[in-house]
């Protein structure tokens, strides 16, 4: 598997799933449950700056406060409200570029590196960064970009 593809994927998903969402509808709750559009790309901006921290932890250590606060309860609500008071544009802007933060970091990272069981101890000894990217990016991004378009096709039209 190539993992900067599969970060790529999974961000062209997004782009696609929220065109012809205008901002004016990305506050509108009950995309997923009282998350709105915006809610949810503030809840995977939130994810990309995880990921930003796992990255660099593999290359270079350093502190990891995202991380840290995603293995900690209650980090979806927590990381949703702290971007309440954004505008739509801001938190795409947020997701972007974190996103764009990923596929630089991901660029330095060794093939061999993103197969290696045990790199992420606290995600699990029999996975490796692969399968965190897989099923923690591209996977969730699936899963609530699949709200998304219900709500942009059947929801938003009413």
């Amino acid at each position: 598997m190539n993992a900067q593809d599969v970060l790529r994927y999974g961000h062209l998903t997004v782009l696609r799933s929220i065109e012809g969402v205008p901002f004016s509808e990305w506050e509108r709750p009950g995309v997923c449950g009282r998350w709105s559009v915006k809610d949810i790309l503030a809840h995977l901006a939130s994810y990309e700056h995880v990921l930003v921290d796992v990255l660099n932890g593999l290359l270079d250590g350093g502190p990891t406060p995202a991380l840290d606060r995603f293995r900690a309860e209650g980090f979806n609500d927590n990381e949703v409200n702290q971007r309440e008071g954004n505008s739509p544009e801001e938190v795409l802007a947020e997701y972007t570029a974190v996103h764009q933060q990923t596929l630089a970091l991901a660029a330095r990272i060794p093939a061999e590196r993103f197969r290696q069981n045990g790199a992420l101890p606290w995600y699990g000894a029999e996975y490796d960064l692969d399968d965190f990217i897989t099923y923690t990016f591209y996977g969730h991004k699936r899963e609530h970009m699949a709200q998304v378009e219900y709500f942009r096709d059947h929801v938003m039209r009413k």
